[in-house]
This record gives structure tokens, C-alpha cells and sequence, in this order.
């Protein structure tokens, strides 16, 4: 309790301006980091904000890539409100995604993060793409295992107000996120208690608690596919996930892929991580792999050497 509390007192850095947006569809927009070159492009997930890709200042990933000769963009999926409650994780990927990769003038290569990777997978079977990058991403859903039944234990709590809503509210998900290790949640604030209060580690800390305890709610529709048709019926892992009227699979896609994969990841566990083209297996947590201590080194790095590696296209 004397952690939470100090996290709750904690001062905040004043928040940075978001870089201008290129392109917009619905309520997304594309926003664009800089450098030069083939764009690339950075799909968060549809759970948390996108800023964990430009978490803090010294620890950004979209800015430190720039400095590697890379040209990022990030989609911001925007806030839902009641009126998109029938937007699908599939509508996200056909009437806001595609149609702002479609307004680029090369064919980018798509860097999806958790479910931004899945929503990636699907993109790239859908378009014109010059490469694809997964982290920590979810496609075989069965791999999740006993913890199905919690999730979905979880979900027939809270479907009824979500639909009387018309979203899933935040604290829907971050409850489920809660159970995968109740003991982890409270030892972490236990650990920020005993930090001194303007360290580097606890300006640190509160940024990434910031950062995983705020977001937009999920459109009602996407709540309800994740839960019943991904998690429940693994149509992405079956291979009847249907995009632009097509089933996505991935083993058919021709552009050059890379997988980042963890094996002690909680949130998307090994054994349900795509492996496409090169894999990358490495020993990090899932929100690790983007803003830890090891990220540049294990992930960061070795994504910039593949993106920069990638023969020209016109």
C-alpha cells in the first residue's frame, strides 16, 4: 500500500507532443517519426496506448531508430466511443489500416507489437508489403492453455455491461492481465516503495505503470472477437480468420519475415507466438522486449541491423 501510494503521488513529466500525422482513417491516424527511406510501420495493439513504442524521453524505440537510418511511423488506433461498437478486430484491419498503408507512396514493411502483430500478420496477407516484423505477437491462441478458462470466465462477467456499453472498458482487460500473476502486481509496487522518489528507476517505473494502466476502451465488437472467435475458437490459429474476405495464413506470405519471440513471456505465451521466417527466441518479458533494460541489446538492435539489411524496392 505505501508503493501504490507513492506511485499515486508521484510527479509526472509534462507529456510530449505527438508527432504530426500523414494520414488518417476514421478515428486512426498515422504518425510519422522522421529519417529517411522506406517507411516502416508500427502496429500497436488495440490494449494499451501506443506510446510504449515512444514510452519516455532516452527510451523510445521509434526515436532511437531514426538514429539508425530507419524511417518509423506509428499507427494511433484513437479512442472509441459507443457509435464504434460494431468495429471488429477485422474492421480495425480493413477500414482503418489499410486504407493509411494505402496512402503511402512505397510499400512499407509492418513492425506489429502483441496484437498490433497479429492485426500486422493480417495486413500483410491483405496488401503490398516490402517485410514483416512480429513482437510478442499472438496467432495460435490455443497455445494459451489453462489460462483459457479464466479468460473466458472472465468474459461472461463482463460481456453484459460491455454490450449495454458499447466497449470494453480498460479495467475489463486489465483485470484479466492481473490474473495471470497476482503476486507479481503486488511484489512490483512492494519494490517501488523502498526506491527513492526522483531515482531514474522510479521515474522509470511510473512512467511504464502509467503507460499500462491508462488506454482507450476496445470497441465492444473487438472485445467480443478476442474473447469468443480468437481466444475461444483460435480462428487466426486454425486458419479461418477471414480479411478482406480471404483466410489469413501466414506460411503463405512471399515478403521477407522476422519473428521476436519470448519464452518466459506471461501476456503472449511461447506457444502461441507465429514463426515466420527468422525467429528470434529470447529469454525477456513481454513489455521487456520493448522499453527493459535489455530491449536495445536483445530486440532493438537486432531489428534495426534486419530493417536496414532489406534489399531496396521502388
Amino acid at each position: 500500500m505505501k508503493g501504490l501510494a507513492a506511485y499515486q503521488e508521484a510527479r509526472r513529466p509534462a507529456p510530449r507532443p505527438p508527432k504530426p500525422a500523414i494520414a488518417a482513417a476514421g478515428r486512426a491516424t498515422l504518425r510519422d517519426y522522421g529519417g529517411r527511406g522506406r517507411p516502416v510501420v508500427f502496429i500497436p495493439s488495440l490494449i494499451n496506448p501506443p506510446m510504449v513504442l515512444d514510452l519516455a524521453r532516452g527510451n523510445s524505440l521509434l526515436r532511437w531508430l531514426v538514429r539508425q537510418g530507419v524511417r518509423p511511423m506509428l499507427i494511433d488506433w484513437g479512442t472509441p466511443g459507443p457509435d464504434a461498437r460494431d468495429e471488429d478486430v477485422t474492421a480495425h484491419v480493413e477500414r482503418l489500416l489499410l486504407p493509411m498503408l494505402r496512402t503511402l507512396k512505397r510499400p512499407p514493411v509492418l513492425v506489429g507489437y502483441c496484437l498490433g502483430g497479429t492485426m500486422a500478420i493480417a495486413a500483410a496477407a491483405a496488401s503490398e508489403v516490402a517485410g514483416l516484423v512480429t513482437i510478442a505477437a499472438p496467432w495460435h491462441f490455443s497455445g494459451y492453455g489453462p489460462a483459457l478458462e479464466s479468460m473466458a470466465a472472465l468474459w461472461d462477467q463482463a460481456q453484459p455491461t460491455c454490450e449495454a456499453l458499447g466497449v470494453v472498458p480498460m479495467e475489463v482487460l486489465q483485470a484479466g492481465f492481473w490474473q495471470l500473476d497476482p503476486k507479481r502486481t503486488i511484489a512490483k509496487f512492494e519494490r517501488f516503495g523502498h526506491l527513492p522518489p526522483r531515482s531514474a528507476a522510479a521515474s522509470a517505473f511510473v512512467a511504464l505503470e502509467d503507460w499500462a494502466n491508462g488506454g482507450a476502451p476496445l470497441a465492444y465488437a473487438a472485445g467480443r472477437q478476442l474473447f469468443d472467435d480468437f481466444l475461444s475458437a483460435d480462428l487466426p490459429g486454425q486458419g479461418r480468420w477471414q480479411v478482406g474476405g480471404k483466410p489469413v495464413r501466414p506460411e503463405t506470405l512471399a515478403c521477407p519475415t522476422l519473428s521476436f519471440i519470448s519464452t518466459t513471456d506471461r501476456i503472449v505465451p511461447p506457444a502461441s507466438a507465429p514463426r515466420l521466417g527468422d525467429v528470434r527466441e529470447l529469454s525477456i518479458g513481454h513489455v521487456g522486449m520493448i522499453v527493459g533494460g535489455r530491449a536495445r541489446n536483445l530486440v532493438w538492435q537486432p531489428l534495426a541491423d534486419w530493417l536496414t539489411a532489406l534489399p531496396p524496392t521502388r
